[in-house]
C-alpha cells in the first residue's frame, strides 16, 4: 500500500463512508471538513453525515427493492454509515429513517477516534494540491464556491446542480384521531417500525379537490439564489404536482396502490391517506366510481 495518505474532502455520506473503508483497509487518510471554520446554507452543525434533506434512505427491503440491496451490500462491507443507521433507526414503514442528530454524532465519533484518519478543519478553495497523489472530493451539493468553481473548470461544465423538494411538517395535535388510524405503506414494518407507523386520515372526494386547490393557492417559500434550479421530475414538491392538474397526485405520489385497505378497520372503510414519520410525501389515492379519493401529508420525526 502507497505510504501516502488519501485525502478525503467532504465530510457528508460520501466522504465519511470513503474515510472509515480506507483507514479499516490499512491506509492513512486525511478528511478535510470546512464546517466549523465556515458555514453552508443548510447545515445546522459541524458534525459529520449531517443530514440536510431528509432522515430517510429510502426503502430497506434488499430482497424487493434495489436501494435497500445496496443497503444490505454496505452492510456485510462493515459500513460506519448502516451501522450508525441501524443504530439510530426510527419507525418508518418499509424505510430506513433515523434519528438525525444522534446518526450524524455516532459517525463524528467513529471518525474522530480511527487512529488511521485525521480531521482538519478547513476549506480547500480551489483544486486540490498537486501533491496531493490521492484524492477524492466528496463535498455533495454544498460545495464551496471557489471548489465548485474548480470543479466547473475541470469538466468544462456551466452548471452544477442538485434536486431536492421541501416537505411540509404538520403539528400531530392538529390530527382528528377520531378518524385517523395507523397503518404502514404496503403494510410494511420496516427496519424500525410495527407496520403501523403512519397516520392515515380519509378524504371524500369534496375534501380531494379542496385539498388541491389550497396547495395551489398558499403561499409559497421563498427560494435562496442558490436554490432557484429547474424542477426534476423524479422529485417534484408537491404544489407543483398539483398544478399540473387536479387528477395529478391521485393518479402520482398518492397512489393507493401503497396502502392496501383493511376491510375489518371498520364497517365501511374509505381509502385512505398515510401522514407518516418521514420528511417525504406519504401516499395514498383514489377508489373509482362512488367511492371518495384521498389525500396525503407527512411530517418528519427525529430527535431535532
Amino acid at each position: 500500500m502507497s505510504n501516502q495518505p488519501i485525502h478525503i474532502i467532504g465530510g457528508g455520506l460520501a466522504g465519511s463512508e470513503a474515510a472509515w473503508q480506507a483507514a479499516e483497509a490499512g491506509a492513512k487518510v486525511i478528511v478535510h471538513e470546512m464546517r466549523g471554520v465556515k458555514v453552508t446554507d443548510a447545515h445546522s452543525t459541524d458534525n459529520f453525515a449531517e443530514l440536510v434533506c431528509s432522515n430517510s434512505f429510502r426503502s430497506d427491503d434488499h430482497e424487493q427493492n434495489a436501494v435497500g440491496l445496496l443497503h444490505e451490500e454496505m452492510r456485510r462491507c462493515g459500513s460506519l454509515i448502516m451501522r450508525a443507521a441501524d443504530q439510530h433507526k426510527l419507525p418508518a414503514g418499509g424505510a430506513l429513517a433515523v434519528d438525525r442528530d444522534g446518526f450524524s454524532l455516532a459517525v463524528t465519533e467513529a471518525i474522530h477516534n480511527h487512529p488511521n484518519i485525521t480531521v482538519v478543519r478547513e476549506e480547500i478553495a480551489g483544486w486540490p494540491d498537486a501533491d496531493w497523489s490521492h484524492v477524492i472530493i466528496a463535498t455533495g451539493p454544498l460545495t464551496s464556491p471557489a471548489l465548485a468553481a474548480a470543479v466547473l473548470e475541470k469538466t468544462g461544465e456551466d452548471s452544477l446542480a442538485f434536486f431536492d423538494a421541501i416537505a411540509p411538517i404538520i403539528h400531530y395535535d392538529s390530527i382528528d384521531h377520531d378518524i385517523a388510524w395507523k397503518q404502514s405503506r404496503y403494510d410494511k414494518a420496516g427496519p424500525g417500525g410495527t407496520g403501523a407507523d403512519y397516520l392515515n386520515l380519509p378524504m371524500d372526494r369534496d375534501q380531494y379537490y379542496a385539498f388541491v386547490e389550497a396547495l395551489i393557492s398558499a403561499p409559497l417559500h421563498e427560494f435562496k439564489d442558490w436554490e432557484k434550479v429547474p424542477y426534476f421530475d423524479g422529485c417534484l414538491p408537491i404544489e407543483v404536482m398539483a398544478e399540473r392538474g387536479p387528477e395529478t397526485l391521485r393518479h402520482g405520489p398518492m397512489s393507493r396502490l401503497v396502502l392496501p385497505i383493511r376491510a375489518t378497520r371498520r364497517s365501511n372503510p374509505m381509502p385512505s391517506c398515510s401522514y407518516g414519520r418521514t420528511m417525504r410525501w406519504a401516499r395514498c389515492g383514489t377508489w373509482s366510481g362512488s367511492r371518495p379519493r384521498c389525500a396525503t401529508v407527512s411530517r418528519p420525526k427525529s430527535s431535532g
